[in-house]
């Protein structure tokens, strides 16, 4: 099945400059890149992300993580496209936890637990296809993906938005 997957290059990933590393590994996958931005995370987004762990007890320590209190405050969010894209990209990242992981896989080779028992596993990848669009939607706008019609958009005026622009 053609899908998208989203992938978060995550702040211990940036931290440790392992950008270039996991994006090598995920070409291997034939996937076309249609969306990608550097982004700091707010607390919003990162409870928001992992709004399905909200009863976990870990979840104040991955609200953290991913808004980098113990590394840089930034990620590399990704949206890749093609033939079985959240498979492909799953099989490449491996287990969640870095000392289950698969040799070879991005998070055998370069994740870790630390000694306070923080897992960084340097990268996110959708679980499924109901993940997939909730979370693109949560991180990107339609304007910043480069494909037509990946998820229903609508035209709206909106007046009172404040934004950045160059001066």
């Amino acid at each position: 099945m053609v899908e998208p997957s989203l992938v978060i290059i995550k702040p211990d990933g940036l931290q440790k400059s392992l950008t270039g590393n996991v994006l090598t590994r995920l070409s291997e996958t034939k996937l076309v890149i249609i969306g990608t931005k550097i982004k700091s995370v707010s607390r919003e987004l990162a409870e928001e992300h992992y709004c399905h762990m909200k009863d976990k007890p870990f979840f104040e320590e991955i609200v953290k993580y991913l808004m980098g209190h113990y590394h840089t405050n930034r990620v590399m969010a990704i949206v890749y496209y093609g033939e079985d894209a959240i498979s492909k990209i799953r099989k490449i990242c491996g287990a969640t936890n870095p000392e289950e992981a698969e040799p070879g896989t991005i998070r055998g080779s370069f994740g870790r637990i630390t000694t306070k028992g923080v897992y960084e596993n340097v990268i996110h990848a959708s679980g499924n296809t109901q993940d997939v669009a909730r979370e693109i939607k949560l991180w990107f706008d339609p304007d910043e993906i480069v494909f037509e019609n990946l998820f229903p958009t609508k035209d709206a005026t909106l007046s009172s938005v404040k934004k950045k622009v160059w001066a």
